[in-house]
């Protein structure tokens, strides 16, 4: 996906919901930074954005049924729109004062910063999750010193998964 596509789904939530800001985590938050650098592929192949409404979070979950997996969105744009919580992704304390925001035609889409995208990504641990932090890394986009410093100040569920993604960033050194 690129931005115009993304700008594409947000206008079409804008138009079902009325709201105009929204906040996209995930993969797709890699998008606040193409105005800014070339984007490695590796990082843009998701087909779906996760992200909720700034003023009302649980009021991206009416837009499932329009804009979702499977919707007619979907299926005449190959795209959706992945209804997230804020809560869901796991992230480092000052996430929100990092986030990127970016306007188009009176929307405003505000992404994580790469960092801590990577972060939430580590956590999880997947393959592609994996291989986007990597394609990142190696496209200068964040760096291991930071993604080391931003685990010391993420709250993860436990300390299995704070260990895990601590290995995981150390493998990334190899």
């Amino acid at each position: 996906m690129n931005i115009a596509t993304l700008w594409t789904l947000l206008e079409a939530a804008r138009v079902a919901c009325g709201d105009t800001e929204y906040v996209v985590v995930g993969s797709l938050s890699i998008l606040g930074m193409e105005q800014v650098t070339v984007l490695p592929t590796d990082m843009t192949m998701s087909i779906d954005a996760d992200c909720y409404t700034r003023a009302d979070p649980p009021r991206v979950f009416d837009l499932q049924c329009e804009l979702g997996e499977g919707s007619p969105f979907h299926m005449q744009h190959g795209i959706y729109l992945d209804p997230v919580s804020p809560k869901l992704p796991t992230l480092p304390d000052g996430w929100e004062s990092r986030l990127i925001a970016v306007e188009h035609d009176g929307l405003r889409a505000h992404f994580l910063e790469p960092h801590d995208a990577a972060i939430s990504k580590l956590a999880r641990g997947e393959p592609r999750d994996l291989r986007w932090v990597r394609a990142g890394i190696g496209a200068g986009m964040m760096t291991l010193p930071t993604l080391a410093l931003r685990i010391k100040n993420t709250h993860f569920l436990d300390d299995a998964e704070r260990q895990a993604t601590t290995e995981r960033v150390s493998g990334l050194r190899v």
